[in-house]
């Protein structure tokens, strides 16, 4: 199937593009893509901050990242240290948001974080308000969840549990009235009890607003991400599923955009492309752009199914599927820009592997547009050092993109340690930090609480970035390492660049 050659378009540049014909050319949405379509991502571009060098931690003096010159940061909330309650802070540091605390003039904000775990003998159930499976299977009850972080003038001030009982909280997404949606990214169920996870459960930054209870109708998959369009307040999810990923859509019956509001149920449906039956979306190339539209899923919540040619599937995939929707490789991290009003999403196992094999590749991202439903790939790696299987998504108050890679090392020009991306607007993207940190036990030591409980001494460089996300100003860029588990508020001259 040949794709359409319609380039979706900066907000700016195109925003009657809905009356375009399509096959008609206009500019891309990082600039350029049109002339350059033909040219694969091979190699890192330049950044417009300059190399990076090691740079010491301001809380402890470590040199846990490789950062530009000019710019600092202050970890926070390690892994084992206590929390307000007492308890330490769960391991597996993974999807965030910043949400600011009104009246505080962007003073003070709190950080909604995951913990992508499935059962830790020293955590248990996270002793949150809200909690949904408190079971033990094994000895050992689910160990998933969330915590929030309150950051006050850049200063960190405290952790406290505010979701426990789920599993494997991947990424997620922050809502347009100030919760956050965390994400199950499991099918599976508890054999002690039956009780089904792969959902997706709403957070409040205040803990005791925090139901536990599981947005069902947003299907049970193996969740990874979400976005909410803020003006018709639609529901985009991201699924994490090699090779039987879909993109989807949760329409809500209830859109008075308030915490507890999408609970009430809604729509789910899955994204086809026009003229095409069950596009494999999954090797894309940058530039090849469709035009979408959506197929129900009518009963979102069922267990996992078998469907020939794919064994077992979540079974929203499989009731779009039947229906000609699309599949991609491992749908990760989503997030919606307020600057041109797209979707930026990313297929971390996009492409194709020295084996040919479609979806085992170093990975894209897609720009979707919600106002004329055209979809973009508008970065696509093909090796290891132009981009090692990017994660998380995140984009600045000034519409610039973030991206984690979660690929491991990486051995290209700028050394070992897995690396945090920026996109620059020729599609190319840029080292803006890297991965540095190696412990000893006096440094664990130092830290105090129960981390030693929870990690050792070694070299911890080809953990994953995950969670970037901006303060509402743009000024500083929280983001984890998701081991050992550190959270990290960075920053610096972003004006100097894209970001």
């Amino acid at each position: 199937m040949k794709p359409d050659t319609l380039t979706i378009g900066r907000r700016g540049l195109f925003r009657g593009a809905g009356s375009v014909a399509a096959g008609a050319a206009l500019a891309g949405p990082l600039g350029m893509l049109a002339a350059r379509r033909a040219e694969a991502a091979t190699t890192i571009g330049t950044s417009p901050y300059g190399p990076v060098s090691p740079t010491k931690d301001l809380t402890t003096g470590l040199e846990l990242l490789r950062l530009p010159k000019d710019f600092s940061y202050r970890s926070m909330s390690w892994t084992g240290m206590i929390m307000a309650n007492g308890d330490p802070v769960p391991p597996r540091h993974d999807g965030m948001c910043c949400i600011p605390t009104p009246g505080t003039r962007g003073q003070e904000f709190t950080l909604i974080r995951n913990h992508e775990n499935g059962q830790v003998a020293e955590i248990g159930t996270i002793d949150a308000p809200g909690k949904y499976d408190t079971t033990p299977a094994g000895g050992i009850p689910p160990s998933g969840g969330t915590t929030n972080i309150t950051v006050r003038r850049g200063q960190y001030v405290e952790t406290v549990p505010s979701l426990g009982g789920t599993l494997t909280n991947c990424a997620g997404g922050m809502t347009p009235w100030g919760t956050w949606l965390s994400c199950e990214e499991t099918t599976t169920t508890n054999p002690a009890d039956g009780t089904p996870h792969g959902f997706v459960f709403e957070v409040s930054t205040d803990p005791k607003q925090t139901t536990g209870n599981p947005i069902t109708e947003m299907g049970r998959m193996s969740h990874e991400a979400v976005a909410v369009d803020p003006g018709t307040g639609s529901v985009y999810l991201t699924e994490d599923s090699r090779n039987k990923s879909g993109f989807y859509r949760f329409e809500p019956s209830d859109t008075s955009g308030k915490l507890g509001s999408l609970a009430r149920g809604g729509k789910l449906t899955m994204a086809k492309v026009v003229g095409a039956t069950n596009a494999a979306l999954n090797n894309p190339s940058r530039g090849d752009a469709y035009q979408l539209e959506w197929v129900d899923v009518e009963e979102p919540s069922l267990p996992p199914v078998q469907l020939d040619g794919f064994g077992t599937v979540a079974a929203p995939f499989a009731q779009g599927y039947l229906k000609g929707g699309a599949y991609f490789s491992r749908g990760e991290g989503i997030w919606w820009s307020a600057t041109d009003r797209l979707f930026y999403w990313v297929d971390t196992g996009a492409g194709s592997d020295g084996n040919g094999r479609a979806g085992y590749g170093e990975g894209a991202v897609w720009a979707y547009d919600p106002a004329t439903e055209r979809m973009e790939c508008i970065f696509a790696s093909e090796t290891q050092v132009a981009g090692n299987n990017p994660d998380n998504i995140t984009v600045s108050p000034r519409g610039g993109i973030v991206l984690c890679e979660d690929g491991g090392a990486t051995n290209g020009p700028e050394a070992r340690g897995a690396r945090l991306l920026g996109l620059l607007p020729n599609g190319e993207a840029y080292t803006l930090g890297i991965n540095n940190v190696e412990l000893t036990a006096q440094d664990i030591a130092k830290l105090g609480g129960r981390s030693s409980d929870f990690f050792g001494a070694g070299d911890y460089r080809s953990s994953e970035w995950c969670g970037a996300c901006f303060d509402p100003t743009g000024r500083i860029l929280f983001v984890n390492l998701q081991t050992p588990g550190i959270t990290l508020a960075i920053s610096g001259p972003w004006q100097r660049g894209n970001l």
